[in-house]
């Protein structure tokens, strides 16, 4: 009984003293050296590294034996081991068992067998699936938002802002050429337009649709907010639209009045009087002094209150009701009022996250924010985050770095054109010094992306795939170039889609003998399509039904199914990931906005030298997107007036919308149907050494259409001509 001493030296025998020595000398004084590794079943004493600790036993009260109450008691020697906590370790352990001391228990090989067949899983899942735990934390990530959106804080956007520039009126919110927006600030000129256009005579009521022309200024957001606090509709308005083309939106969307800023109110003036006859009131965000019928806001908003309390702000009685309109030319023609909802609205608040920011980042945002990129994803986006957003009026690929290194950039939300912008401008000295973590858009080509981590160093891009009316969202978060999301089948679970083989000449989706349509093999081209349901729903367009009908496809798989058609050919590859390849029908993308074809051609048609014209889209090296090209045939006796056509085009048409290339016939191949046949012209091109007709191209400098023969066809191939 009596093996220690009361002197705590820690000798004694056998393994008793080789266990202490293994885990003690624990600091001069030797406190408690290694608890209970003393081995065996002596039960040596503590403190085996030096003097001053007390022995392994020590006498109770009673004359009896017991163990310090910081000690463990003896290990058991053989079979099962005990879960013990180690404190000086900080962790539990099995104490005893066939392994000694604190081992794995009695099974050792069994444990040893576990680790191996683990670790042969993960190599397996490295090689088979190697994305899968990328899938698994984003798809939690996207419950999470999407659980939060539904059941988090009630309230439309406007709501959430509010709340927002209360809790931190400091907070950064917005930088532009005005200067720096906080919270606060931003709050109070919401306040101010709400409350001007609450004192109107005849003021916005809730519901009612209210046209937004404002460049990209903190105004659009103060006019967006403000409209939406009162219950309004916005509906946003491109500042490129022309005045026949800005009529043609409003009658679109049914609106009632139009809020344009003062500096855009030249595009609107000539329409006062179609305005006035629609019963379409304008109100001007400037002093003025306007002609009658546009109403200056300035001295309302001079002596509006800077306070909105919440009971002044309206709030949706049903989150999928209408929030705003965004206006797409889709794949059928002119221009459409997209529905938005309060929703889908606020989940957008939840876009930076799931892309990788957070309330540090400052986001570069010079994208059109009467695009859904822009307002929903760029604002609304860093509003959900608390980021800080740097808006820019217009992009330019000369200054792009100088401003995020000025403005200490970290996140830049792009479209493909952008970036090509950046990569075809003179390299600079000092073009890697920035801060830029993290770029997010769409449109991106795979050349260009590893061009620009290339150059600019090792920036995380995010590509993304997303309509403004559509109910399919896709996030290619693992950064493989040229992909524009992900199908593993977790995302699926909540966001599901399909791709099925589409019939590019007769501008449809294959169906089998049956009618059902046929699902594209791994590797195949085909038509992205979306199940419309409770959950994934499909608000369409204002305005006639049958414009929305056209965007849907019914028994798809089964008798009573709807689908939505997103009008692109996309591809599945063997790793899930999702390729754009093209748009179909009459819309092709240019410089990041869609063109519809009727659009240019009934433009062109207008000219009295053209007789027949068809547009379609051409792929140009080095360029994003599709090329505008028209097919045109002359009136009899009339030759092609270059500078002439490029001035009537300019007048009718965005810039964006110009054919960059004209193709002179005799004639126009028509269907039975008599419609236009476009597929051959589309696959014919622009190149002259292929087209024996005579061919044009659009000239910026010149301001004309010129002829493109052979030798400046390759100086644009290898970008010497801008188009």
């Amino acid at each position: 009984m009596e093996r220690g001493t009361e002197e705590g030296t820690g000798e004694g025998t056998g393994e008793g003293t080789m266990g202490t020595m293994e885990r003690g000398q624990r600091g001069p004084r030797g406190r408690e050296g290694d608890r209970g590794d003393t081995g065996g079943e002596l039960g040596l004493a503590e403190g085996s590294g030096g003097g001053g600790a007390q022995s392994g036993r020590a006498r109770s009260g009673r004359g009896q034996w017991a163990w310090p109450r910081r000690a463990c008691p003896p290990r058991p020697r053989g079979g099962r081991g005990r879960w013990r906590w180690r404190r000086r370790w900080g962790r539990w352990g099995l104490w005893g068992g066939s392994w000694g001391r604190w081992g794995w228990g009695g099974s050792g090989g069994a444990w040893g067998a576990l680790l191996a067949a683990l670790g042969a899983l993960l190599a397996l899942q490295r090689l088979l699936r190697p994305h899968l735990w990328a899938d698994l934390a984003f798809a939690l990530r996207a419950l999470r938002v999407r659980r939060r959106a539904r059941r988090g804080p009630g309230g439309c956007v406007v709501s959430r802002f509010l709340r927002a520039a209360r809790e931190a009126p400091a907070r950064p919110f917005l930088r532009a050429r005005e200067g720096a927006e906080p919270l606060g600030r931003a709050a109070r000129s919401v306040a101010r337009v709400a409350n001007a256009l609450r004192a109107l005579r005849a003021p916005p009521r809730p519901g009612d649709t209210v046209g937004l022309l404002v460049g990209n200024e903190p105004r659009f957001v103060w006019g967006w907010f403000g409209l939406a606090a009162l219950g309004a509709r916005p509906a946003f308005l491109g500042t490129a639209l022309r005045p026949a083309g800005l009529r043609h939106c409003l009658r679109g969307c049914g609106a009632r009045a139009l809020l344009v800023a003062d500096d855009l109110f030249g595009s609107v003036e000539p329409l006062l009087p179609g305005l006035r006859e629609d019963g379409v009131a304008v109100w001007v965000l400037g002093a003025g002094p306007y002609p009658e019928g546009a109403v200056a806001l300035q001295e309302l908003l001079d002596a509006a209150s800077e306070e909105l309390q919440p009971e002044d702000v309206w709030e949706p009685g049903d989150m999928n009701d209408t929030c705003l309109y965004i206006f797409t030319s889709g794949t059928t023609g002119l221009p459409k009022a997209a529905r938005v909802s309060h929703l889908k609205a606020i989940m957008c608040l939840s876009f930076y996250e799931l892309v990788g920011a957070s309330s540090k980042d400052v986001v570069y945002l010079a994208l059109p924010l009467y695009h859904m990129a822009g307002s929903l994803l760029g604002i609304v986006g860093c509003l959900g985050i608390g980021a800080t957003c740097v808006l820019k009026e217009k992009f330019s690929a000369s200054q792009f770095w100088e401003d995020c290194r000025a403005e200490g950039v970290t996140v830049f939300q792009y479209i493909g054109e952008l970036c090509r912008y950046l990569v075809n401008q003179p390299q600079r000295p000092a073009e890697r010094q920035h801060g830029l973590r993290l770029a997010v858009g769409s449109g991106l080509r795979p050349d260009v992306w590893r061009s620009f981590q290339r150059r600019f160093g090792p920036v995380r891009i995010v590509e993304t795939y997303g309509m403004s009316e559509g109910n399919v969202t896709l996030f290619n978060y693992t950064g493989t170039p040229g992909a524009v999301g992900r199908c593993s089948f977790i995302y699926k679970l909540f966001s599901p889609f399909k791709v099925v083989r589409y019939d590019v000449a007769a501008g449809a989706p294959e169906r089998d003998r049956n009618g059902r349509c046929i699902r594209a093999r791994t590797g195949e081209t085909g038509l992205l399509i979306a199940p419309v349901t409770a959950r994934t729903p499909f608000l369409g367009y204002a305005g006639s039904r049958e414009l929305s009908e056209q965007k849907l496809l019914r028994g798809v798989f089964t008798e009573g199914d709807e689908f939505f058609n997103t009008g692109d050919l996309v591809e599945q590859d063997r790793e899930q990931f999702v390729r754009f390849r093209d748009r179909t029908g009459d819309t092709f993308r240019w410089k990041g906005e869609n063109v519809a074809t009727t659009e240019v051609t009934e433009a062109l048609l207008a000219h009295e030298s053209l007789q027949d014209a068809t547009v379609y889209g051409v792929t140009v090296t080095g360029h994003e997107g599709r090329a505008g090209m028209a097919a045109l045939v002359l009136r009899p006796g009339r030759s092609l007036d270059g500078p002439g056509l490029y001035r009537h085009l300019e007048r009718l048409l965005p810039p964006y919308a110009l054919p960059r290339f004209l193709r002179l016939r005799e004639g126009l191949d028509m269907t039975e149907t008599f419609k236009q046949q476009k597929v051959r012209l589309a696959r014919d091109g622009c190149d002259p050494e292929l087209v024996a007709e005579p061919l044009f191209v659009l000239d910026e400098a010149a301001r004309a259409f010129v002829p493109l023969d052979a030798e400046r066809w390759q100086r644009l191939r290898h970008g010497r001509i801008r188009i």
